[in-house]
């Protein structure tokens, strides 16, 4: 596997806080799909779980950017998930599942991590070279 691009993205845990209370909803509509909404809003510190689902979005969101188009990714493209483990998990919809098909064999390994001010998310795609290059 080649490494085809790295994303990074620190969110500041108090802009976030300040983010849902002024924008509540919304903010969570405009952010996040339905299943990320839910896990969100059912933890005992919502900014928290919000910050680090934006950071992990913006990580990949940073993967993709050495593919042609992928400026246009949206939020609601990048969805982050757990696994049964809790394991942290990205399903693509959209424009970012598009791209990464026309990768072949690929995978996207994606890390997060908090403290009591910030979160952060590390994201590595990867793809198998082409055989013709």
């Amino acid at each position: 596997m080649a490494v085809i691009g790295v994303g990074i993205d620190v969110v500041d845990l108090e802009r976030a806080q300040r983010m849902l209370l002024r924008f509540g909803a919304r903010a969570l509509i405009r952010f996040l799909l339905p299943g990320e909404r839910r896990y969100v809003t059912s933890r005992g510190d919502p900014a928290r779980h919000f910050a680090v689902r934006v950071a992990a979005k913006e990580a990949v969101y940073k993967a993709f950017q050495s593919l042609p188009g992928a400026e246009a990714i949206s939020w609601q493209d990048i969805e982050v998930e757990r696994n049964p483990r809790g394991r942290p998990h990205v399903t693509l919809h959209g424009l970012a599942a598009k791209l990464a098909a026309t990768l072949g064999n690929w995978s996207l390994h994606l890390s997060l991590t908090h403290t009591d001010r910030t979160a952060a998310a590390v994201a590595v795609l990867e793809a198998e070279p082409s055989k013709t290059e």
